[in-house]
């Protein structure tokens, strides 16, 4: 019958493989670690966060040029206020005047969370898609940010409205970069292990208990500090790997992503990514205790775990408006339900769907005479 529908079913499979593999020295000269990845010689697009240039520019490029890669290095400054269309389009036309193979001359990203995230978009868009490997410098994204497969930036006042599930073909991590970082960035890192610990990982949240603050002091660089970072990685990559596109939109790494976008937004010069997680977590903490959810001496843990870790949470940042703003946005990213992560005890949560302007209200009240009672502002570091 010339009128009847015709249907046409097309079904793919496309499988998700990648290795994160601990490469301690990455680019001393007997390193062979990237040899392992695209075609020998030929060329390599290269961006590095600008900072990771001052310190291991250097090095880097000699590495490139002892293994007879042709290898392009651009440096763009990092921070969340560069993660745009800006600088997606200005790598973009970079990559476009340095042609490489479709197939088997990997982009290279090395730096911070920001930068894995924009150059991964750039990857996922260029020719419709470009085989990239992260190498992450700071500890946020060698903890987390470089571990996924989403990528993405900002847009239009929104934290990573535009992006992309894209996966590497390998995350390389090296924790030699970890000793040049500022402490505020270990502790932003820091901040991202907190939040795993205490929805996740009782043994994680022990260890930091034991040698978090040790850890911080010394970028991680015994065996004590590598093995929160090891236990970390682990955690969060168990939670990540059965949920890679997110088809779950329940997931225990949101805590501490709930409320947080909203102060990052209101304070972009103020709050780095995991200080505002932070006070997200903090936050949810006092929801859950004051729902009946968590008790006393598991609240009280959490406090002074960051206590002992040296973290003076910025609560002068809160702002119930903007919080709660972030939790509306939430709903429409989580599909119409809040699917607010809220601590049962140290090392488990659950979901909850119905948190109210009054309770928010009420434990920002609550976390401001807490930490009154410990600290003062901290508006300067």
């Amino acid at each position: 019958m010339s009128g009847a529908t015709q249907r046409w079913q097309v079904r793919a499979t496309r499988p998700v493989a990648y290795d994160v593999v601990k490469a301690p020295a990455l680019f001393a000269p007997h390193s062979d670690v990237l040899l392992g990845f695209g075609r020998p010689g030929g060329r390599r697009f290269v961006v590095l966060d600008a900072n990771v240039m001052r310190f291991h520019g250097a090095a880097i490029r000699a590495w490139f040029a002892a293994h007879d890669i042709e290898a392009r290095i651009v440096a763009v400054p990092g921070g969340e206020e560069h993660k745009t269309i800006d600088t997606w389009q200005d790598l973009a036309r970079r990559l476009d005047a340095f042609p490489v193979h479709r197939r088997d001359e990997p982009v290279i990203a090395i730096g911070g969370g920001v930068l894995t995230d924009v150059v991964a978009f750039l990857a996922a868009s260029y020719r419709r898609g470009l085989p990239h490997l992260k190498v992450p410098t700071t500890l946020m994204g060698y903890i987390d940010a470089a571990l996924g497969i989403k990528a993405g930036i900002n847009f239009n006042g929104h934290k990573n409205r535009l992006g992309s599930f894209t996966p590497p073909l390998a995350v390389l991590l090296d924790p030699g970069f970890l000793g040049t970082l500022p402490r505020r960035h270990l502790v932003n890192g820091v901040c991202e292990i907190v939040k795993l610990a205490v929805v996740c990982d009782a043994a994680l949240f022990a260890a930091l208990e034991a040698d978090g603050a040790h850890g911080i002091a010394t970028a991680f660089a015994d065996a004590a500090g590598g093995a929160i970072l090891d236990r970390a990685i682990g955690g969060m990559l168990d939670e990540l790997a059965p949920n890679l596109h997110e088809e779950e939109l329940s997931r225990r790494v949101d805590f501490g992503h709930t409320f947080s976008y909203g102060l990052e937004a209101r304070h972009p010069q103020r709050l780095l990514h995991g200080e505002a997680v932070l006070l997200d977590v903090l936050v949810s903490v006092l929801i859950a205790r004051r729902r009946g959810l968590l008790d006393e001496t598991a609240a009280a843990r959490v406090f002074a775990l960051v206590e002992r870790l040296g973290i003076v949470p910025d609560h002068g940042a809160l702002d119930a408006g903007a919080m709660w703003q972030s939790l509306q946005d939430r709903v429409e990213h989580r599909n119409g339900l809040q699917r607010v992560p809220l601590p049962t005890g140290i090392g488990s949560c659950s979901f909850h769907h119905d948190i109210t302007r009054g309770e928010l209200d009420a434990a920002l009240l609550a976390l401001r005479d807490r930490l009154e009672a410990r600290h003062e502002p901290a508006h300067e570091r």
